[in-house]
């Protein structure tokens, strides 16, 4: 055997090698990933149980089909797995749910019809061991008496509790002026439970609340709808940025349709 060929062989056996130890760095780093991302989504369903769990303490809860909605994709990419409730004597819940391995997120909002409460938004993202939670309650009232505010200035007294959580800078939104008690924190593993307790602290006390309120008249809960779909719409026209996602991918009147037939569920009866 000349040098070249030995020279030629001894390249191609290391090139086998270092081909080798990189599908073993790649596979080994797919099974972290893979670990990681069962961790997550065990954290953002134990999020999302926790929440049902609450609200059937309280109230009838029925599930709604949601139709070509349940198992919709955005981007070929993020599939989002979303359900439907309505809440009895209260309003619409709506659950979204996606997987893609390296993040995870989970949206609930409670859309309040039938008396006088802000809407409720929350989102819980888990990005490898990472975590943002954006929760955030919104005015679409006709009135904001003393009752409403005693329940904000309880959501902001108890959301003191959690300031050892990392604060999360946002950007200024038009919406802005909706906005009154806000939280966006982030974390890691160690914070799922305190990130997750936020939350449910925060329900506890909503529910609570909301038990202890008259129905709106026919009238009201019509201009209260009227309120919250104008923000809905502005959602769409203005843009926001999971709006500007579904947009994208969907266009403006199915995003729509879906805002108001589920999402928000403005268009329940």
């Amino acid at each position: 055997m000349n040098d070249t060929n030995y020279l030629n062989k001894k390249k191609r056996k290391k090139g086998w090698i270092m081909l080798g130890i990189v599908l073993i760095i790649v596979l080994c780093g797919a099974v972290v990933v893979g670990i990681i991302a069962d961790k997550n989504v065990k954290a953002m369903n134990s999020c999302v149980d926790s929440v049902l769990a609450i609200l059937e303490e309280h109230h009838r809860m029925k599930a709604l089909d949601v139709g070509k909605y349940e198992d919709m994709t955005i981007y070929g990419l993020m599939k989002f797995d979303v359900e439907q409730y309505e809440i009895e004597e209260l309003g619409n819940l709506s659950v979204m749910r996606m997987n893609v391995g390296l993040m995870q997120m989970a949206t609930i909002v409670i859309t309040p019809r039938d008396k006088n409460m802000p809407l409720l938004s929350a989102d819980y993202m888990y990005i490898l061991s990472k975590r943002k939670c954006y929760l955030e309650f919104y005015d679409v009232v006709t009135q904001k008496d003393d009752m409403y505010n005693k329940l904000l200035k309880e959501l902001s007294k108890m959301h003191e509790e959690y300031a050892h959580l990392e604060n999360v800078e946002v950007s200024p939104a038009w919406y802005a002026d909706l906005l009154t008690v806000t939280s966006y924190k982030s974390g890691s593993f160690g914070e799922d439970v305190d990130l997750e307790a936020l939350l449910l602290d925060s329900l506890q006390i909503y529910v609570n609340h909301e038990k202890g309120l008259s129905r709106l008249s026919e009238e009201e809960q019509s201009e209260k709808r009227m309120i919250t779909v104008q923000y809905t719409d502005n959602l769409i026209n203005k843009g926001g940025i999971s709006t500007d996602v579904f947009k994208k991918e969907l266009g403006e009147m199915e995003t729509k349709e879906f805002f108001d037939n589920v999402f928000f569920g403005t268009a329940v009866e």
